[in-house]
């Protein structure tokens, strides 16, 4: 045994460049990364349980965040909450936890959530990754984004909107969300750092289907059109539940 550890010293002592090159290379020196993931309408952090831990096995830092109203916190829901609440959400989590270099994810309606977080706080963004997702221009709601798919908007029961369950299973945690989360249109003031922030548009498409018969691809239009990186994977809206392996290596792969 010591006979090599003693070879290994001189090793390093006469070849450090070799022995540096080789440990860079290598899967534990690679740099990790640091996810905070914003969930889509009706759902929480519980819903990117599977992903964050595919993610997580290889070694990255996952954060779920749950806005206000959803999930667990469903007990703090009023017809009052809005999409400039939930973006507060997600901003105040950045800070308080002191995060940096973050890649921001956004399912469905988080889209709207991130677009918000990325104009407040450009400079703690490493990367934003839109899956499947929402993306608006200043002064649009989820609502007024839709321009001709507006007819697909669901009624309110007293300031509140529900949705039958999107997994094709019971779901229990799936709630009622404010109708004012799709209706209030965002404020961005910052754009000019926003959009230079690398970002990524992952588009999901049903099999058998094209990705024109998909409802957000006019949003993946509207990132190629702004020349960041955009990809299409065959899958349900919900991928990161259907295929949570699979989500999570093109995530990892994104910056």
């Amino acid at each position: 045994m010591r006979t090599i550890v003693a070879l290994l010293c001189w090793f390093a002592a006469f070849s450090p460049e070799l022995l540096a090159t080789e440990t860079a290379s290598s899967p534990i020196a690679q740099a990790k990364l640091t996810f905070v993931i914003v969930h889509g309408a009706w759902a929480g952090g519980w819903e990117h349980k599977k992903l964050a831990e595919a993610l997580q096995a290889d070694g990255h830092a996952v954060h779920r965040v749950t806005l206000t109203g959803q999930g667990d916190r469903s007990h703090l829901a009023t017809p009052d909450v809005g999409l400039s609440l939930h973006i507060q959400d997600v901003v105040n989590f950045i800070e308080w936890e002191d995060l940096h270099n973050v890649v921001l994810v956004g399912h469905s309606y988080g889209g709207m959530v991130i677009t918000g977080v990325v104009d407040r706080l450009p400079d703690r963004i490493k990367h934003v990754i839109y899956l499947d997702a929402f993306l608006p221009e200043d002064g649009e709601s989820v609502y007024s984004s839709m321009g001709a798919n507006s007819s697909r908007r669901r009624p309110a029961v007293n300031g509140f909107i529900s949705l039958g369950d999107q997994t094709g299973k019971p779901v229990s945690h799936v709630v009622p969300q404010s109708e004012k989360t799709f209706t209030e249109p965002i404020k961005l003031e910052h754009q000019d750092k926003a959009r230079a922030i690398p970002t990524t548009y992952i588009l999901t498409v049903d099999p058998g289907k094209k990705p024109e018969e998909d409802t957000f691809f006019p949003y993946y239009e509207r990132a190629k059109a702004r020349g960041w990186k955009v990809q299409i994977m065959e899958g349900t809206h919900v991928v990161h539940l259907t295929k949570p392996q699979e989500t999570a290596r093109l995530l990892e792969a994104a910056p």
